[in-house]
């Protein structure tokens, strides 16, 4: 196709090809239509004829029209959504019906001839050459069945690793036994800690000092081996480590015949505070009611896992909230901060389940702008199954209580390693308001938060938690098996929450040598009771 103008812009020829003597030859008249406007119209309908052409040209070339692949096909898939027709689907109107149908708990009962494997049912399929309605139920009670046992492996999986994480292994029953009597025989063993020369320091705020409440020895340990080892001043480091009254003689015997000088340790029973051996304790009576409602209301772990309509991570909750841990004083004890150490003026608490790899010196060099707790984040990370926790992760939003008083979004934030102001926080009503949601949940039989001591700890700290840096606690390590020990080595403090404890059996391999790397496994203690490294 060829167009021609003449000069004057008078004369518009267009040539159908060569060798065509056919030709449209338009004089265009300067009085009714501007020659401007015929000249644009006709290049743009020349251009419109060319473009036509090659699409169509592509789209035969293309052959498989199913696939529409090129833009030729455009029209044929915007076609029918802009006259207002819908593109029939292939699968057949019954398919969605059967498997639409609500599905019976008895379905596959007592059949034996259900597919077990996807190989089986399309052998089957092949064989057979089915109808669509018969393929749909054959299918579906294929999909039901693993479903089936899919729930049941899930339930069985979790209530192991309930009854595991809820045991003490028996590598760390014989090393508190062993301790326990050598606290009785070896005066060594019972040495005061610290020394006498070293008490001032206990209350000195030039100090950096830290509290550990535990009843696990070999734990204890850990945390304490690896915050003194990581430091760059550790003649300036007081560990502060709380016990119950049982642990305590093994407890001494461990630190005394262990010591990490010249860092300043010291091991104290709950029973041996002065504030705690005055009147009633509200955390005492806290736990006392908890116990109570729970065994009325909790049924134990065979009724939980008997539930037959609840989803699989459901009832995990619900075994891990019968955890001893959660009716444990030690796991309770940190709201009494400020009434155990009156003297001092900023703490760093630490759970027995971390491990620290590096200096924790700098926390006190972090302005807390007034607040009470510093803490890190968990509503926001990297890792979206660990960092994703919001305060509708904790708090049941279902509770007018809860919902009255509380924005679900509200960023999270996690107990194990917490800088606290204890000068700010006296100044606060912080643990009042502990206790008064703790008597409102047990008034709401236990309805208002997951157990645990974190949900009301959200609350009690609610608009006195700065944040810092994320790089000082990092979560996870016992219960996400997908961090790797690369990565897990670049936090300065690693966090071993969940059930997967680092003493356990159950401890993800990769990421044990981390926690085991603090064990001197040659240790007569440590080999006599066969604590093996992996």
């Amino acid at each position: 196709m060829q167009l021609h103008i003449s000069p004057s812009l008078r004369h518009v020829t267009v040539l159908p090809g060569k060798g065509v003597r056919e030709f449209i030859k338009v004089k265009v008249g300067s009085r009714r239509v501007s020659y401007r406007m015929l000249f644009y119209s006709l290049l743009f309908f020349t251009f419109l004829l060319r473009s036509v052409f090659v699409l169509s040209t592509i789209d035969s070339i293309d052959g498989d029209h199913s696939k529409c692949s090129s833009i030729g096909c455009l029209g044929k898939r915007l076609g029918p959504r802009i006259l207002g027709r819908r593109i029939e689907s292939k699968v057949p109107e019954v398919m969605y019906q059967i498997l639409d149908e609500p599905v019976s708990k008895d379905e596959v009962q007592g059949k034996t001839d259900v597919p077990q494997t996807l190989q089986e049912f399309m052998s089957e399929m092949k064989q057979s050459r089915l109808d669509a309605k018969t393929f749909a139920l054959r299918l579906r009670e294929m999909i039901v069945l693993l479903e089936q046992r899919t729930r049941t492996a899930k339930i069985q999986e979790y209530l192991y690793r309930h009854v595991a994480s809820s045991s003490i292994p028996k590598q760390l029953h014989c090393l508190a036994l062993k301790l326990a009597n050598e606290h009785s025989n070896n005066a060594a063993a019972r040495l005061q800690l610290p020394s006498a020369e070293l008490v001032p320091a206990l209350v000195d705020n030039s100090y950096f000092h830290f509290v550990l409440a535990s009843d696990n020895v070999l734990a204890a340990s850990v945390v304490a081996t690896s915050l003194v080892k990581n430091a760059l001043r550790p003649e300036k480091f007081v560990l502060h480590i709380i016990t119950d009254r049982k642990t305590y003689s093994p407890m001494q015997a461990w630190f005394s015949l262990h010591p990490l000088d010249p860092a300043i340790i010291e091991v104290k029973a709950l029973h041996q505070f002065d504030w705690l051996s005055k009147g009633k304790i509200p955390v005492l009576e806290a736990m006392e009611k908890d116990q109570r409602v729970r065994s009325q209301f909790r049924g134990g772990s065979s009724a939980i896992v008997a539930n037959n309509t609840e989803k699989p991570q459901v009832i995990a909750a619900k075994l891990q909230a019968l955890s001893p841990k959660y009716n444990s004083l030690m796991n309770h004890i940190r709201i009494h901060l400020p009434e155990l150490f009156p003297s001092l003026n900023k703490v760093v608490f630490l759970d027995d389940d971390i491990v620290i790899q590096t200096d924790l010196s700098p926390l006190w060099d972090i302005d807390m702008n007034g607040k009470v707790n510093g803490a890190v984040e968990t509503c926001r990370g990297e890792d979206s199954f660990v960092m994703s926790k919001r305060f509708k992760s904790y708090l049941n939003f279902s509770h007018p209580l809860i919902v009255q008083n509380f924005d679900p979004n509200e960023c999270a934030w996690a107990y194990g390693m917490n800088i606290f102001d204890l000068e700010a926080w006296r100044k606060t009503n912080i643990s009042l308001t502990y206790y008064h949601w703790l008597e409102e949940n047990f008034k709401s039989d236990l309805s208002l938060w997951q157990l645990g001591t974190l949900p009301p700890g959200l609350i009690a700290f609610y608009g006195h938690v700065i944040v810092i840096d994320p790089f000082w606690h990092m979560l996870g390590l016992g219960y996400q098996e997908n961090t790797t020990l690369a990565d897990a080595e670049t936090a300065g403090v690693v966090h071993f929450n969940g059930r997967a404890k680092p003493w356990l059996d159950i401890a993800f391999p990769q990421l044990r040598p981390l926690w085991a790397r603090y064990i001197n496994f040659s240790d007569k203690f440590i080999k006599g009771c066969h604590i093996r490294a992996s």
